[in-house]
């Protein structure tokens, strides 16, 4: 390991003093010496300011009026210095040793490492799972065929990315199209300018909380139209990269990401009148997820068959019926202990 490496922790604010302390404390407490702390407040009129004041040339402050995420991750990555950059919502936190294990396994052909999160709740006390559930391994390698062939590959939010200086210089600044999802443009982009690593224990936390605009705390409607917007840019996205790279995707590729027709579907069911794609079926997704599962996925075959019958029963049966599959799926912290216990060992027998 090289401790000549400057590590960059790009910390992002807005309106989350209750969570800033913890989240700006763990990136000045790393075992790894070489790091500057940049803490960007996006026009926070909470308590937020005087926060990032007492701490005094500890870190680079940037005050900067509501921008949205893209705004604050543009002016952190043109304030650092560092080599490798990472960027930390400030609801999460990182691990002590965070920065020493990436530098320790970081490449000078990397794109990106990227990591584990533990889940923990608002009182950072932990729920039992890490992000991304299950035992699925993070990709590794070239990310960029992952994303051409299944239109997605397994990674982490935000704070589980350690990215490199060079390959973000080549997609930045980002779009203010990409304001409210910033942290999924780079997701898309970053695996076409080099390998990925992936370190398969968790080195920060990610934070569940009513604020949180994508953590799932409550099933709604409204969340899974957000996350199906959200996908069919991220979908656009990816087919302008491939065209200037000259590159052939697959007809059906938006049909192969299960993850996609998880949303579609329950967006879809609970509130089928804002749905944004109005051409979309129940039994079509219900056929297309199934699909997906047999053909593309690379679930066990017990797996597939678990998820096929959520696929038929969150498709067909009376929505009030069909609520509790999706937040078991998507929202573990609210399943009864029994189902979490079932769930459990229905991955130890499957892994």
């Amino acid at each position: 390991m090289s401790e000549s490496i400057l590590v960059s922790v790009i910390v992002n604010n807005y309106n989350y003093d209750r969570f800033l302390v913890q989240a700006v404390d763990s990136a000045l407490n790393q075992t790894y010496p070489n790091i500057e702390v940049i803490v960007v407040d996006d026009g926070s009129t909470d308590k937020s300011r005087e926060i990032i004041a007492g701490y005094g040339d500890r870190i680079i402050p940037i005050l900067q009026p509501n921008g949205k995420q893209a705004s604050a991750f543009n002016s952190g990555f043109a304030r650092c210095k560092g080599e490798i950059v990472l960027f930390l919502d400030s609801d999460d936190y990182l691990l002590p040793h965070a920065v020493d294990r990436i530098v320790s396994v970081w490449k000078p052909n990397f794109s990106k490492v990227h990591y584990r999160l533990t889940v923990v709740d608002a009182t950072g006390q932990s729920l039992g799972y890490s992000f991304p559930q299950g035992n699925v391994p993070l990709a590794t390698g070239e990310a960029w065929r992952m994303l051409l062939q299944g239109g997605g590959y397994v990674s982490t939010p935000t704070s589980g990315n350690a990215l490199s200086r060079s390959a973000m210089a080549k997609v930045f600044p980002i779009s203010d199209d990409y304001k409210l999802t910033a942290d999924d443009y780079l997701s898309t982009l970053i695996p076409f300018h080099g390998e990925v690593a992936a370190i398969e224990e968790p080195l920060g936390a990610y934070r569940v909380h009513d604020s949180n605009q994508w953590a799932l705390t409550t099933v709604t409607g409204d969340r899974f139209h957000r996350f199906v917007k959200h996908d069919l840019q991220n979908f656009a996205l990816l087919t302008q990269k491939a065209q200037e790279l000259g590159y052939d995707i697959p007809i059906d590729l938006e049909q192969r990401s299960i993850g996609r027709l998880w949303s579609r579907i329950i967006s879809l069911r609970l509130a089928p009148l804002k749905h944004p794609v109005p051409e979309d079926r129940p039994q079509v997704l219900v056929y297309s997820g199934i699909r997906c599962l047999w053909k593309y996925s690379q679930f066990s075959w017990i797996k597939r068959i678990f998820y096929s019958a959520w696929f038929i029963w969150v498709g067909f049966v009376p929505l009030p019926l069909a609520e509790p599959a999706i937040s078991w799926l998507y929202a573990p912290q609210q399943r009864p202990k029994l189902v979490s216990w079932t769930v459990n060992k229905f991955r130890t027998l499957v892994s």
